[in-house]
């Protein structure tokens, strides 16, 4: 099954130092949260893992750790959902995904967690 996402692009006005604005063309992904909500209930309930890591604190993900836990209790076994986030003096948003656990980890270890492979398609 093809699980990549294309990219989606949008125009974004963006503030320039100083005085004055641009518009920039911005690609965004789509349906990726959905995806991974996907993947790690389908996984959990294949009895895949025992230990589910999210590189996220995306709350669209709560649903599916809800469900994580209900599959948990349903094969009487323990199953771990755990949220890992940057976090630094100067992060807003210090919260992870409810109802996971959450590990807060520097900006340097999350980047180093970065998968740097680019799986799209090559086009001939």
């Amino acid at each position: 099954m093809d699980r990549r996402r294309s990219l989606r692009y949008r125009n974004q006005l963006v503030q320039l130092p100083g005085c004055g604005s641009t518009t920039i063309l911005v690609g965004e992904e789509k349906g990726v949260d959905v995806r991974l909500a996907l993947d790690v209930v389908r996984m959990a309930r294949e009895n895949r893992y025992n230990v589910a890591l999210i590189f996220s604190q995306d709350q669209d993900l709560s649903e599916a750790v809800v469900e994580v836990k209900a599959i948990s209790v349903q094969q009487s076994r323990w199953i771990k959902v755990a949220c890992a986030f940057p976090l630094s003096p100067t992060t807003e948003n210090r919260r992870g995904i409810n109802g996971a656990e959450w590990i807060h980890i520097d900006r340097a270890m999350y980047d180093a967690c970065l998968d740097p492979n680019d799986y799209r398609l090559k086009k001939s």
